[in-house]
């Protein structure tokens, strides 16, 4: 039994997993996203804007030396959370992170340009799926880079602030980024098989770094799957969701972590199949409705989201990012949602203003009454199972 002001939650240190009895006013930001994911009590909304190359410029660093350094990108997560005290931050390089260790030519033409493919696609046939090694997260492109900068970040921060670790894309996704996107949207329609197979190599890969990334100690496990929202309803249903739900299931039995999904820009028609992923949290970019959301997903799936990280984040004004932070809040309040962490919907813009993040934040605090005052002191369920923590 826990008291009136407490909750039970459930919390990993060194791979294992404990219940403990929290009081609600003295929880730290880990265990108050944790609870609010869950749809437990809590004493104000969490945060956890998408800050990724924002970072690097906050502390200094070149996106190169960011994207390739361990030690530098740590550095700069750690520096982000010391300036904005966020609830929740976030370990990200870019999205071709497994394209790269599948054996994808990969990098930038400038310092402080985000790395991206950099030669013909890595797949063109039949024979190229099957030169592609089995996975191995210790060896293969900046697969190591990205886990010792994870630890780095939770060794310095991880008892008290939540850390979600991007595995990169889901199958669909990163699939795209070995053909390229209009390939792949030809080979939808002229060669299904072919391209299962391939999403089948990707789905081993972006497990095998999920994986790694769980036991390096991320509280979430974090994934895109932008191109898919290409396809439209249809396609979709017939070809990544397939892919999105087999990934999702492996990697919460793998793992034991909540798993989100991404779909940038307005992904409103895929919500009704984005909710039958299994995904624990759906990530909202702006252009989805907050409060539609919250009626289609149902209340037993989180949302992360949803402020513009460009018209309001990074050139609107403190007043404004004040404003919409609170309408996106009593959206999720008038629909009876629990499960919401305040953020940007997609990345942070790097010329996002100090101020701004700062008044992202002090919304949050404005917020407060949002999770305390509608929801009842309950435990925590187990944290793998979809839609139901």
């Amino acid at each position: 039994m826990t008291a009136p002001n407490e909750v039970l939650i459930r919390i990993e240190n060194k791979r294992n997993f404990f219940d403990v009895s929290v009081d609600i006013l003295e929880m730290n930001s880990r265990q108050l996203v944790t609870a609010a994911l869950s749809g437990l009590a809590t004493p104000r909304i969490p945060t956890g804007p998408l800050a990724v190359h924002y970072c690097a410029g906050l502390a200094g660093y070149t996106l190169r030396q960011y994207t390739t350094d361990a030690k530098m990108l740590a550095e700069s997560v750690i520096r982000y959370y010391e300036k904005f005290k966020p609830d929740a931050v976030w370990l990200s390089a870019d999205t071709w992170i497994s394209a790269e260790a599948m054996g994808a030519k990969v990098g930038a033409t400038a310092d402080n340009q985000p790395f991206g493919g950099m030669d013909e696609p890595l797949v063109q046939s039949a024979a190229d799926i099957d030169r592609i090694p089995a996975p191995d997260t210790a060896s293969q492109g900046r697969y190591p880079v990205m886990l010792e900068a994870l630890a780095q970040v939770v060794d310095a921060l991880g008892q008290s602030v939540f850390v979600v670790a991007c595995f990169d894309q889901y199958p669909f996704s990163l699939a795209a980024a070995l053909m390229g996107i209009n390939e792949i949207m030809l080979r939808v329609g002229d060669d299904p098989p072919f391209v299962e197979a391939l999403m089948a190599r990707c789905s081993d890969y972006a497990l095998a770094y999920g994986s790694a990334l769980s036991r390096a100690g991320a509280d979430m496990l974090s994934g895109g799957d932008s191109p898919a929202g290409l396809l439209g309803p249809d396609l979709y249903q017939e070809v990544a969701l397939p892919a999105e739900r087999q990934l999702i299931t492996r990697m919460q039995a793998a793992t034991g972590k909540r798993v989100s999904l991404h779909i940038c820009g307005k992904a409103t028609r895929m919500l009704p199949f984005m909710k039958t992923s299994g995904a624990n949290v759906l990530e909202l970019d702006h252009a989805v409705s907050m409060s539609e959301a919250c009626q289609v997903v149902g209340p037993d799936i989180a949302l992360w989201g949803n402020l513009d990280p460009v018209s309001v984040l990074a050139q609107g004004t403190p007043e404004r990012v004040r404003t919409e932070s609170l309408e996106i809040i009593a959206a999720a309040r008038q629909a009876g949602h629990q499960r919401l962490v305040l953020s940007s919907g997609c990345t942070l813009a790097v010329e996002t203003p100090a101020a701004n993040l700062h008044a992202l934040m002090a919304a949050a605090q404005q917020g407060r009454d949002f999770h305390s005052t509608t929801t009842s002191h309950r435990s925590l369920p187990e944290p793998a199972a979809a839609g139901q923590c």
